[in-house]
C-alpha cells in the first residue's frame, strides 16, 4: 500500500478543482493547471479534499497511485504558494542582468549569453550574482533553472560557475609543484 497514496490532498481557501475523466483542473491565485492521470487511478473531489485511489491491485496501478496523488499536491502548492529555483554566480567577471524578457549572462565567454525567459515562468536578478526563477509548474521551473545553469557548470578546481543556492561543489586539489 502506498503511504503517499493513502493521504488525501487538502484544497486551501480559494483553491477549486474539477474532475473531467481523468483530467483534474486546479485553480487558484497564481492560475490554473492541470494534470491528466493514467487510466489506473481514480480521481474524486469531495469536501474540499482530492483523492486518488487505485484502480484493482496491479503493479502498475500501485505505482501510479503514490505518483498521481504526488503530482495533484504539485498543481495545489504551484496555484497557491508557486515553485523557486535560487542560482549563484561564483566567478570574477560573472553576472546576470535582466533586459525585458532576456536574461543577459557574462559568463566569461567572447560573447554575452542572451536566454529568452519562457512563458509561464519568472526570472529576476536581484544581485549581479544571483538570479531567481520562480512560477507556478515545477518542471518547467526546474527545467529553466537547470537551461540557466547549462551555460557554465560548476567547475571542481575554482568553483566558478553558476550553481544552485545551497549546493556543495566537490573541490580537487590541483596540481602538485
Amino acid at each position: 500500500m502506498s503511504r503517499i497514496g493513502k493521504r488525501p490532498v487538502e484544497l486551501p481557501s480559494g483553491v477549486e478543482a474539477s474532475v473531467s475523466g481523468q483530467t483534474i483542473s486546479v485553480k487558484g491565485p497564481k492560475g490554473t493547471r492541470e494534470f491528466t492521470a493514467t487510466d489506473d487511478v481514480v480521481l474524486e473531489v469531495a469536501d474540499g479534499t482530492v483523492t486518488v485511489t487505485p484502480r484493482g491491485k496491479s503493479k502498475r496501478a500501485r505505482q501510479q497511485w503514490g505518483m498521481s496523488r504526488t503530482m495533484v499536491e504539485n498543481l495545489v502548492t504551484g496555484v497557491t504558494d508557486g515553485f523557486k529555483k535560487e542560482l549563484e554566480i561564483t566567478g570574477v567577471g560573472y553576472r546576470a542582468t535582466m533586459q525585458g524578457n532576456t536574461l543577459k549572462l557574462a559568463l566569461g565567454y567572447s560573447h554575452d549569453v542572451e536566454f529568452d525567459v519562457p512563458e509561464g515562468v519568472t526570472v529576476t536578478a536581484p544581485k549581479q550574482t544571483e538570479i531567481t526563477v520562480e512560477g507556478a509548474d515545477q518542471q518547467l521551473v526546474g527545467q529553466v533553472a537547470a537551461n540557466i545553469r547549462e551555460w557554465r557548470k560548476p567547475e571542481p578546481y575554482k568553483g566558478k560557475g553558476i550553481r544552485y543556492k545551497g549546493e556543495y561543489i566537490f573541490r580537487k586539489e590541483g596540481k602538485k609543484k
